[in-house]
Parts: structure tokens; C-alpha cells; sequence
């Protein structure tokens, strides 16, 4: 059974991620406005203490997503080659306090969402309680996914932070407290179709794995 969990997960998460991928990356380049110029989900599927691991998968995410032109990152092979070459093994961890900050209360956060939508719906409506639980979830996650953004992009020529919170002041300083609800809409919409999506996808192949369950 766990094995069969684990496989429907990884699925699932996948699933969850192809549709939410080109939001995510417009969302990426909404935070780091001030950078540049323009506009996890499987990681639920995880532990949240687990989230330390993904710190440098996720850094080079951003990098990639956030980069205006293709000049500075090739791919992530190159991306993660120059990082250490001019920030060290360290600055692969660059933002992984915010990532933990957004990750670990959420993770405890998310089912609670979906669950009491789940039991208050009929049983031909449960679909929209995994987009509701990813809705509610990102409303939290919005002001640390914010920070967490423009300290892993700090480090790509844009403007230095000396942590969490020096860019929590700076950002409050020169933006106003608004600045933490910055694509908060795009996550939204970006949440509910990947959440509804992974969950379905979830119960769906655990139905198939485990018919008598």
C-alpha cells in the first residue's frame, strides 16, 4: 500500500505540475518585479521536512524562470555550475530559510482545506476540495513565496538581501505591505486547476491500484 501511495503521489504530482507550470513561471517573474520588467505543487506531495532537500531544485527554478533573456543560464546543468562558480556551494541555499518559512505551516495547513471541503460536499462534488485547499494554502504561503523569490534572485545580478528579514524591511520600505500580496491572484488561479487536478488524479489511481480499499 505505501508503495502504491508513493507511485499515485509522484503521479499525480507530476500531473499537478505540467498544468501549473507556465503560471508558476509568470508568477516567478510577478515577484521579482523589481528585478525585471514583466509579470510546488508536487512538493506536497512530500514531507515538509524534506523541503531542506529542495532548496537547490527549487533555486534553479527560479533562476531559469526568472531570467529575461538566455544569455546568463543555458539549462539547469549551467545554472547550477555557474552558481557555485561565483556563490559557492552556499549560494545554492540562498533562500531556503523563506522556502522552510512557506513550506513547513502550509504543508500542516493544507489538508485542513481540503478536508473540510471534501466532507461538505456530496459525493459527485468532491473535485473542487483539492483547488479550494491549494486556494486557501497559497493565501498564506503568498508573503514568505514573495521573499523567497526575490532572495534567490539576488544572487543573479539583481539587488543583494542580507536575509529574510532585511528583505522583509526593504521590500516594506519601498513598496508598502502590498508587496507580499504580488501574484497573489496568479496563484490562485494557478492553484485551484493544480490542486483539483492532483487530488483527482490521486483518489483516481488509488482507485485503480486498490478497487476494495
Amino acid at each position: 500500500m505505501p508503495f502504491l501511495e508513493f507511485i499515485a503521489g509522484s503521479i499525480s504530482g507530476a500531473v499537478g505540475l505540467a498544468v501549473g507550470h507556465p503560471l508558476d513561471t509568470v508568477k516567478v517573474a510577478s515577484h521579482s518585479a523589481t528585478l525585471i520588467n514583466s509579470i510546488n505543487y508536487c512538493k506536497t506531495i512530500f514531507f515538509s521536512h524534506l523541503t531542506f532537500h529542495f532548496v537547490p531544485i527549487d533555486l534553479v527554478k527560479v533562476r531559469l524562470q526568472g531570467q529575461t533573456t538566455a544569455d546568463r543560464y543555458r539549462g539547469p546543468i549551467h545554472c547550477v555550475a555557474v552558481i557555485l562558480r561565483e556563490e559557492g556551494p552556499r549560494g545554492l541555499f540562498r533562500g531556503g530559510l523563506a522556502l522552510a518559512l512557506r513550506d513547513i505551516p502550509c504543508y500542516g495547513l493544507y489538508f485542513l482545506p481540503y478536508e473540510v471541503t471534501r466532507k461538505a460536499l456530496t459525493e459527485s462534488g468532491k473535485q473542487p476540495a483539492g483547488g479550494v485547499a491549494g486556494v486557501v494554502t497559497w493565501a498564506f504561503a503568498n508573503p514568505m513565496d514573495v521573499v523567497k523569490a526575490r532572495l534567490q534572485m539576488s544572487g543573479a545580478g539583481g539587488r543583494e538581501y542580507r536575509g529574510v528579514l532585511h528583505c522583509i524591511r526593504v521590500s516594506i520600505r519601498e513598496e508598502g505591505g502590498r508587496v507580499f500580496f504580488k501574484g497573489l491572484l496568479l496563484n490562485s488561479l494557478r492553484a485551484f486547476p493544480v490542486n483539483a487536478v492532483t487530488f483527482l488524479s490521486y483518489e483516481s489511481l488509488m482507485q485503480i491500484f486498490c478497487p476494495l480499499r
